[in-house]
């Protein structure tokens, strides 16, 4: 198990992206959260494995109306107490 902390740059905002990574985490068994930012990027944080992850991600990209132009990632502690996925705001 583990927890990534990704930002996501590019056309990532009012294209469905909060929808699309939740609908994909819901699927994959991950759990985290991810949101909108006052820059126009979002922010993810997910947790499960690898291959669930990268799952999540590849999902993402194939969603045509999203254009990554960059991610940031960094690998961050796991939350054991987290339980599902959220989509927020900010």
């Amino acid at each position: 198990m583990i927890r990534k902390h990704i930002v996501f740059c590019g056309r990532v905002q009012g294209v469905g992206f909060r929808y699309r990574a939740r609908f994909a985490a819901d699927h994959t068994g991950c759990t985290g959260w991810v949101r909108n930012e006052y820059d126009g990027s979002v922010t993810m944080e997910i947790q499960g494995t690898e291959e669930q992850i990268d799952l999540v991600l590849q999902e993402i990209r194939q969603w045509k109306y999203v254009q990554i132009e960059r991610m940031d990632v960094k690998q961050i502690a796991v939350d054991p107490k987290e339980k599902r996925f959220r989509a927020g705001y900010m």
